[in-house]
């Protein structure tokens, strides 16, 4: 593994930093209070190429490599961790799915635009009775000879409001179970799809989240993905690479917190003197920066055997886990050091802690990522 970047892996992390710390936190803090969409930084990250990173050139990506993903991910989850759980899906769940399993007409008709960022993705896995065991799908989806029908609800769905095409898991066989399980491409404004209120959650309030419910919705027989029985496998190769964009955005919540912690603590004078020159501050920074420092490693290494075509599983699942369990412990941390100004909002802090949290439940709890890292060790 090389730990230096190449020129054009700088050059991308540089443009996502510039575009953070110059746009985006300009309305970061008023898009949390309302839970406004970002449509303006959506478009403006498409024109930087950012919404398609990782898909093929001949389907209009940008043909980049899983280390440049995280390093513009970091860096825009520094800043708004909103923002860069909607280039996630898009890029980790949507795109890399239809890129690597779907055929040629269906990539023209739908990766193309998603990959431009002319359009939005989602991934429709979790269910109200479906979360971490992804096994249990109750939507299900009848074989009516040249389409399916679509029944169920599917829950917590990021970009649901805003995107135009869904991935969709579904349940065509449930004597099967998980082996008859397959996956669609559904379009959003077809007949008997509707979506649930908007969620108001704890963080990550400027993406809209939503349950989906599908009513006797008809998808055709063209938008199934692979064979019938193929979308568990499916569902669980996409999560891999999810999981990647996931933790490097956990990554990017802790270390946009240590340097906000840095700064202030070079500022905030106590006693005289800097708090930073006490010793209890000063070790809390020593303390966040190695566990930032671990998380980017194992982050940059998933990345590493994604791209060298390697087995990934195990080592995106290790920076998950990690890199969300330290994003709490950092954030934490520096709405400590920060004292009563870390408890409110214009400080930033206490949002990035409340962002941190949800980086250990999706795309797999911490839980989860220890059961799949202990089944590895075991077998």
């Amino acid at each position: 593994m090389n730990f230096a970047f190449t020129e054009e892996q700088l050059m991308i992390q540089q443009a996502a930093r510039d575009y953070a710390q110059r746009e985006l936190i300009q309305d970061v803090l008023e898009r949390d209070a309302s839970c406004e969409f970002p449509h303006r930084h959506v478009k403006a990250l498409a024109e930087l190429g950012f919404m398609g990173m990782m898909v093929d050139p001949a389907y209009d990506g940008g043909g980049l490599d899983a280390v440049s993903y995280v390093l513009a991910m970091e860096e825009i989850s520094k800043v708004d961790a909103s923002t860069s759980v909607i280039m996630s899906v898009n890029n980790s769940l949507v795109c890399y799915g239809i890129n690597a399993f779907c055929t040629h007409e269906q990539k023209e008709k739908y990766l193309k635009p998603l990959a431009r960022g002319e359009k939005l993705g989602a991934f429709l896995l979790s269910e109200p009775e479906a979360g971490s065991d992804a096994t249990s799908q109750r939507t299900i989806a009848e074989d009516k000879g040249d389409y399916y029908l679509v029944n169920g609800t599917k829950n917590w769905i990021t970009n649901a409001n805003s995107a135009s095409y869904y991935v969709l898991i579904a349940q065509t066989d449930p004597s099967k179970k998980h082996k008859g399980i397959t996956a669609f491409i559904v379009e959003k404004d077809s007949p008997g799809i509707t979506l649930g209120p908007h969620e108001d959650k704890m963080g990550m309030r400027s993406s809209d989240t939503h349950a989906v419910m599908f009513n006797d919705v008809k998808v055709p027989k063209a938008n199934r993905i692979g064979e019938e029985g193929f979308g568990f496998t499916f569902a669980m190769k996409v999560l891999e690479g999810g999981r990647i964009g996931i933790a490097a955005q956990a990554l990017g919540i802790a270390s946009g917190a240590l340097e906000r912690a840095v700064a202030y603590s070079k500022e905030r004078k106590a006693f005289g003197t800097a708090i930073a020159n006490h010793q209890a501050i000063a070790f809390k920074l020593a303390d966040m920066a190695v566990k930032v420092e671990n998380a980017r490693n194992l982050c940059l290494k998933a990345a590493w055997l994604k791209d060298q075509g390697k087995p990934y599983g195990v080592a995106s699942a290790m920076a998950k886990q990690y890199a969300a369990d330290i994003a709490m412990e950092v954030t934490t941390e520096a709405v400590q050091i920060h004292g009563g100004y870390g408890y409110v909002k214009e400080y930033h802090v206490e949002r990035l802690m409340r962002e941190a949290k949800l980086t250990q439940i999706y795309e797999g709890t911490s839980e989860v990522q220890k059961i799949i890292i202990s089944r590895d060790l075991i077998k």
